[in-house]
């Protein structure tokens, strides 16, 4: 998986006052949990740009005074008016350590009921899959080649050994669905 580097540096004053300070001068609070203690560290809101505003899934090379602890963005807090970034907490990554996160499902190939005039549904554009740090894909390919008018592609046809889907096998990923001018086009050839 893809990881992009934030630096920033540890928060002496934790608190509403040193918080609201922060976001002042243009800097966002964070907090990294998963560790022994829960580290407070600040870093500019234009270095979350990558992380934030983005459809793809990245984990987060957080480097603090030259320390670089690996994470990945767990929550975070938008201004309800302005919806600049006023918080975010992070949570630490280890190697021995599975973890769940939301990971986007990329269609590919040509259906060859959309072909015919059927139209794609895309059900799910994000799947809950839990995996070792080093084995979390970018994004899950789904293959549509295969769907004709009426089928239906479930989550049993992704499975892979290095990650758990945690959706259930019935889940339905993407199907092709008759649309108002194929049936037109049907109806008209029963006319005929």
């Amino acid at each position: 998986m893809k990881s992009i580097t934030i630096k920033g540096s540890k928060r002496e004053s934790v608190g509403k006052t040193a918080s609201k300070a922060l976001r002042n001068a243009g800097m966002v609070p964070c907090v990294i949990y998963g560790g022994e203690q829960p580290l407070h560290f600040s870093a500019e809101e234009k270095a979350f740009k990558g992380l934030v505003y983005t459809p793809n899934v990245y984990t987060a090379s957080i480097d603090i005074d030259g320390k670089v602890i690996p994470a990945i963005l767990q929550d975070i807090q938008f201004h309800p008016v302005s919806d600049k970034i006023i918080h975010i907490d992070f949570y630490q990554l280890f190697d021995d350590k599975e973890i769940t996160m939301n990971i986007p499902v990329v269609l590919v190939g040509k259906s060859k009921g959309v072909a015919i005039g059927g139209a794609l549904r895309h059900n799910v554009r994000k799947m809950k899959v839990k995996a070792l740090p080093a084995n979390l894909p970018d994004f899950i390919e789904a293959d549509i080649t295969e769907l004709e008018i009426g089928n239906k592609l479930y989550i049993t046809s992704l499975k892979n050994e290095k990650y758990t889907i945690l959706h259930p096998d019935n889940t339905v990923v993407a199907q092709v669905r008759m649309s108002r001018n194929a049936s037109k086009a049907a109806a008209a050839e029963g006319k005929k």
